[in-house]
């Protein structure tokens, strides 16, 4: 007979893990106990020697769905005690302490929560805020660790007799499920518009479903903020929200009602179908097709739709008379997700017809995920519901930090010991809305987890708002030049220690020598890093506008290959004479026209001089353009050279060449399509010949892609291919996006590694 004590951290709160180990220590017939701690869970459990261990090897390979553990230790040998049975004592908040909890991500509704739901005889029947300890809002609604009723914004809503008698019934699976409600005693939805507000569940998801049908936009809230929803096959509907939202081209994320419906408007493969039903219900990126029924203005020149299934109850409710919804983030402009109902009752009255809200508080708003399927892995392109802030492991130990992200697709995240906290999308720091947004993520996410972080780690940027925040901060500033953040985040994600050559393809990054970097080959650790190959940097006429206007690039890219001799192009024959000579001289002269040695920009090149795009209306638009002319399963065995030549210690690509038989093409009248594809492909091969040459140099042969471009399924995909077919160890993103978003992952693991505790 022993005692013994098992300290189990991770997503172990908030998922059933407690009374899970009360039925595994009761079947087994030990004594003892179970609580939360901010550690996570303990246990104390007595009995035979080989009974504990039983108890150990179930709970490590028979947990919760929704559990993880990230630590199990076991100290053995306690003192004995005089205990009858087992039983789950109140929670341990030790109040001045760190966690090493993890509060769960927003969980969709399980199949036992949406059977009920349309049970005629349940008493939850069509109660659009159903959940049990498998599923149901988490993350969205916590204040605080341990993660307990009164941690959470249900702390307002008083268990009726009856969902008292679950929650303290440890053979109920709603034990102890803090959202746990009903209609008698939980939330309930109200619908607001222009004829008045209507309570009561059912009444106000009626009116809501009749405002759609007349072709209405409604604003709903949901789990983590609120959407703004449309018929998807109504164009007079869409043409509102678009002028409304001031969205002219960007797609719409769908909600369909079933994978019955997915199937019949996207070509889904089994692995992304599994994506879209996993428990997440993220976004998934699918291929349309060809006759879908759906309005144009789902997605204008796209060749993929956004899918996501119903997560909450409430979706279920509303996609039962309705096959397919536009359900996109309600926010004006570049303004963050809205969330508090006071934010929607004052700014949606522009954009909504209607309101369907509720009383449940959201208390950390979060965006939707956004995943596709890459090199026959998820990627995941936007990280928010059903993934922040769940864990990430470090490959070693280090300090406690603080990373503040980028400025654009901005994230922040908390770093301790061999974890990091990836906390969810905030969005573009140029926006007042979204600053703020990211003033309160950072205090949200260091109070839930109780940090105190002993450095700031930031990017090089002096101009960016996350730099002077961290400058503000009172603390050590570690700042971590770009493209290294991204190397940094692709090591970690992946467990990697050592030397790795990275290529790092992006649309512009700060760069150690005060350039703009984007089309970078570095070779480098957390430590530190050398940059062995990049781009040659040509002027980026007007900066920033450069960006939203491709045919500037463009114009520079001709400059730098034809000289003063322009050849005849669509990107040139669109200017008036006199801004195309006053461009002409920016470059000329570098006025207003940094250096740039970025990727991003050679692809909004390439799809202007292509006919494709010469201005954008969201950043990113002509490089996606780029992408979907390409015909589904086009192949090529031709491509576009770079001149390589080696410069003192670093080698140089230049794009002049490919500049002058791209050119040729276009005025032989070549297919825009066939042209991306050889585009593609020349960037293709120019990875795999760089790549090699390095290898041959530093005797390195792991190899990380990462950084925006590699969003671009075409690059990914063909690239690795080469990479892998060359025998490269290749690694690339998965759980963190490739793009800004997964910058502070990076920024935290150079920052922890350079502060980590000194053997």
């Amino acid at each position: 007979m022993e005692r013994w004590r098992i300290a189990i951290g991770g997503i172990v709160q908030g998922v059933g893990f407690r009374p899970f180990v009360y039925g595994l220590a009761v079947r087994l017939g030990l004594a003892g106990w179970v609580r939360n701690d901010r550690g996570g869970v303990t246990i104390e459990a007595q009995g035979q020697i080989a009974t504990l261990e039983r108890l150990c090897r179930d709970i490590e390979n028979e947990h919760p769905p929704l559990a993880s553990l990230s630590r199990f230790e076991v100290e053995k040998g306690r003192p004995l005690l005089s205990e009858s049975g087992f039983a789950i004592v109140p929670s341990l908040d030790e109040a001045r302490q760190p966690t090493a909890a993890s509060i769960p991500p927003d969980a969709s509704v399980c199949g036992d929560c949406l059977r009920e739901l349309f049970d005629p005889a349940d008493r939850r029947r069509r109660y659009p805020f159903i959940n049990c300890t498998n599923c149901g809002p988490r993350y969205s609604i916590s204040l605080s660790i341990p993660y307990d009723r009164a941690g959470t914004t249900m702390a307002g809503f008083a268990l009726c007799p009856a969902c008292r008698a679950e929650y303290e019934d440890p053979a109920c699976r709603r034990f102890h499920a803090q959202p746990n409600a009903c209609p008698e005693c939980g939330p309930s939805l109200h619908y607001l518009d222009a004829e008045g507000r209507v309570e009561g569940n059912e009444a106000a998801l009626q009116r809501a479903l009749e405002r759609l049908r007349q072709g209405g936009v409604v604003a709903v809230k949901g789990i983590g903020g609120y959407h703004l929803a449309a018929d998807a096959r109504c164009d007079a509907a869409l043409k509102r929200l678009r002028l409304r939202k001031g969205r002219s081209d960007k797609a719409f994320a769908l909600m369909v009602a079933s994978r019955k419906v997915a199937l019949g408007i996207a070509e889904i493969s089994p692995a992304e179908l599994r994506l879209l039903e996993s428990a997440e219900r993220p976004i998934v990126l699918l291929r349309q097709k060809a006759n879908h029924g759906l309005s144009a203005l789902v997605a204008p020149n796209n060749r993929w739709f956004g899918l996501m299934l119903p997560y909450s109850p409430l979706h279920h409710l509303l996609l039962e008379r309705f096959e397919v919804l536009v359900m996109t983030s309600a926010n004006p402009g570049d303004e963050p997700i809205l969330y508090r109902d006071e934010e929607a009752s004052a700014l949606l009255g522009g954009l909504a017809d209607g309101i369907l809200g509720h009383d449940r508080p959201i208390h950390a708003r979060v965006d939707d995920s956004i995943l596709r399927l890459a090199d026959g892995r998820p990627l995941v392109l936007r990280r928010g519901r059903g993934y922040a802030p769940r864990p990430l492991p470090l490959p070693f130990e280090g300090a406690e930090v603080l990373a503040l992200g980028a400025e654009l697709k901005n994230a922040v995240c908390l770093a301790r010991g061999d974890r990091a906290y990836l906390g969810p999308h905030v969005g573009d720091l140029k926006a007042e809305g979204v600053s703020r947004s990211f003033r309160g993520m950072i205090e949200h996410l260091c109070g839930l987890f109780r940090l105190e972080p002993s450095a700031v780690a930031c990017d090089l940027h002096p101009d960016y708002l996350s730099t002077r925040y961290a400058q503000d901060s009172g603390l050590p500033v570690i700042a971590v030049q770009h493209h290294h953040a991204h190397l940094a985040g692709c090591m970690a994600e992946n467990g990697l220690t050592g030397e790795c050559l990275g290529v790092i393809f992006d649309g512009t990054g700060l760069g150690e020598d005060g350039s703009l970097w984007g089309g970078e080959f570095l070779l480098g650790d957390y430590g530190g890093f050398r940059r062995l190959a990049h781009l040659k940097s040509l002027p980026l006429p007007g900066g920033d506008a450069a960006v939203r206007e491709p045919f500037r690039m463009a114009l520079s890219c001709l400059m730098d290959a034809f000289g003063e001799e322009l050849p005849p192009c669509e990107s040139l024959a669109q200017l008036p004479e006199s801004e195309l000579g006053l461009l002409v001289q920016m470059i000329r002269r570098r006025v207003n026209s940094p250096p740039a040695s970025s990727m991003g920009r050679l692809f909004d090149s390439a799809a202007s001089l292509i006919g494709l795009r010469h201005r954008v209306s969201y950043e990113g638009q002509a490089a996606l353009e780029l992408e979907m002319c390409i015909e589904p399963g086009a192949e090529t065995s031709s491509w576009y050279d770079f001149a390589l030549r080696q410069e003192a210690d670093r080698l140089i690509i230049d794009a002049a060449p490919l500049i002058r038989a791209l050119m040729a093409d276009v005025l032989a009248g070549g297919a825009p399509c066939e042209l991306s594809l050889k585009f593609h492909e020349s960037v293709a091969r120019m990875i795999l010949s760089v790549c090699s040459r390095l290898r041959e140099q530093s005797g390195r042969n792991r190899v990380l892609l990462s950084g925006g471009c590699f969003q671009n399924l075409r690059l990914l995909e063909r690239s690795s291919r080469l990479l892998r077919e060359a025998g490269f160890e290749l690694f690339t993103h998965c759980l963190v996006p490739p793009n800004d978003g997964g910058l502070a992952l990076g920024q935290a693991a150079v920052a922890s590694w350079r502060l980590r505790p000194q053997p």
